[in-house]
């Protein structure tokens, strides 16, 4: 069992990653597990199982080998963690090809988030419906973003645009950027941003597939 200790005040940047990918583990996991070993969580997700009880005793857990981890009660404690229990609002801006993907993938729900508007500066694009949201031209974005005082920005637009963008998230009131874009953008204090570049992951792949196929 996972006591109820308050959430660390602060938690390194690669323990945060690694409790995301432990509450993704477990939210695919059948619904009838009701427990989990360290071991056997550890083995599935690649990494050591002495990091894993490590982790969670930081939780408040014992941490100890052998003993087998409530699955319910443990994503309960990692969504407390990751702040995950409170409503967070979006916005998407660039409704092109992954902009489309996002809008229509549907685990966002499940971790608490809600996309209310998707915005795009190409009137060829203004006027459709995605997912039951239509999209809107860039002018009504930060009026949108104030009234319905939504905090998480959403960026899937070319890297020429990727910075002007973020920065009318920015003026709009928008206090997280989530970056799509190949541009690593740059924010303010007081807003935190997470560039996923899809380049950067295709060159590490590309770098790890092929040393291995060297050492072979």
């Amino acid at each position: 069992m996972i006591s109820r200790t308050p959430v660390p005040p602060r938690i390194p940047p690669f323990t945060v990653l690694r409790f995301a990918r432990y509450l993704n583990f477990l939210c695919n996991l059948p619904g009838e597990r009701t427990e989990i070993s360290s071991a056997e969580m550890a083995r599935v997700i690649g990494i050591k199982a002495t990091q894993l009880r490590q982790d969670f005793f930081t939780l408040g857990g014992f941490g100890r080998q052998g003993r087998k981890y409530d699955t319910k009660v443990l994503q309960e404690r990692l969504r407390e963690v990751l702040y995950l229990q409170r409503h967070q609002d979006m916005v998407l801006v660039g409704a092109g090809n992954l902009g489309q993907a996002l809008a229509n993938y549907q685990d966002f729900e499940r971790f608490n988030l809600f996309l209310r508007g998707i915005f795009d500066s190409d009137p060829r694009l203004v006027g459709a419906v995605l997912r039951g949201i239509e999209v809107r031209a860039m002018d009504q974005l930060a009026p949108f973003v104030r009234e319905h005082a939504v905090s998480v920005g959403i960026i899937c637009v070319p890297h020429q645009v990727a910075q002007a963008v973020c920065d009318a998230l920015v003026e709009a009131g928008i206090k997280g950027i989530w970056n799509f874009s190949p541009e690593n953008v740059v924010v303010p204090d007081g807003v935190v941003v997470q560039n996923e570049n899809l380049s950067v992951g295709i060159m590490n792949l590309s770098h790890q597939l092929n040393s291995q196929r060297q050492d072979g």
